[in-house]
């Protein structure tokens, strides 16, 4: 168990979630032929993020629930992770393209919790839902190390961070 947790905090593990998370966002979008643009630029032509946030403005988020209980390997969730950050971009990116706006202003910001449970997370999905959240259940191929089928990760979002607590603030980060 000890082991279990060392890997969860381990730098290079937090590092490639958050590669994996960000890279297949943005080559969604790149792919996408939107002309609008991913994320604000500097002065000097450079993608920003977050140098232009008003500290005054609404904030928003991506919350990414992991299932701790399926004993996935760092890249299984870091790939799992990526699969949810993408579904919820695309649905987002179709339903509601002010708050997709919003979220790209700010960095796009993304958060990792875990839950320990498909009944946990289930029942998030079903709250998310009903306070009018966007949802998005991963569910594996069942390639490698999971039963196909399995449900690994919930995408909450993006949404006001306001929204996202009111439904998510009892949990833990990964």
């Amino acid at each position: 168990m000890i082991q279990l947790l060392e890997d969860f905090v381990n730098p290079s593990f937090l590092a490639g979630l958050s590669c994996g998370i960000i890279s297949s966002a943005l080559i969604y979008r790149l792919l996408a032929n939107d002309d609008t643009t991913i994320l604000p630029k500097n002065e000097h032509g450079e993608l920003s993020y977050g140098d232009s946030i008003n500290r005054n403005e609404q904030t928003y988020k991506l919350l990414l629930v992991v299932r701790t209980d399926l004993k996935m390997g760092k890249g299984k969730i870091a790939a799992q992770c990526s699969h949810a950050a993408v579904a919820a971009y695309k649905q987002i990116l179709h339903k509601d393209p002010e708050m997709l706006k919003g979220w790209e202003n700010v960095g796009q910001p993304k958060v990792v919790v875990k839950v320990y449970s498909e009944e946990e997370l289930l029942s998030l999905e079903t709250i998310s839902r009903s306070k009018g959240l966007l949802t998005s259940v991963v569910r594996d191929a069942g390639r490698t190390q999971i039963a196909p089928g399995s449900k690994t990760v919930l995408a909450i979002g993006p949404a006001t961070t306001e929204a996202i607590d009111e439904v998510t603030c009892h949990l833990k980060l990964l």
